[in-house]
């Protein structure tokens, strides 16, 4: 991994937390009733993404951290679902920031996806 001594150093890592702040950000406009449904499951997949990425650096092993990698592409994929029906129930009128995010997910998807190969390989 070269020049990489934590976590913190992983790109993958930062663009997950940077993707979790955008997250938290466009969900404040969510409906009230929204706060322990829709909105709290959007949080929480969104957390995971960097979440898993640092657990499975920590396990120390190239197996175990792709496997957390796996979980992490899968987070950012239940992430998108819920943004996506987030926005068909007319929760999100920034569509600007909608539109953000969803790259920032394609992107952060793309990162994890090479990232593992390197693992792997």
């Amino acid at each position: 991994m070269g020049s990489i001594n934590s976590y913190k150093d992983l790109h993958i890592w930062q663009k997950g937390i940077f993707l979790v702040v955008k997250v938290y950000k466009l969900v404040k406009s969510f409906p009230q009733e929204e706060l322990y449904a829709l909105t709290s499951q959007i949080k929480r997949a969104a957390v995971t993404i960097p979440s898993n990425i640092s657990e499975g650096y920590g396990r120390n092993t190239d197996k175990s951290f792709s496997h957390f990698l796996d979980i992490s592409r899968g987070s950012l994929n239940e992430l998108e679902t819920q943004l996506i029906i987030a926005k068909e129930l007319e929760f999100i009128s920034d569509f600007d920031s909608y539109n953000e995010v969803l790259s920032l997910i394609t992107e952060e998807s793309k990162m994890i996806n090479a990232f593992s190969k390197t693992l792997k390989n």
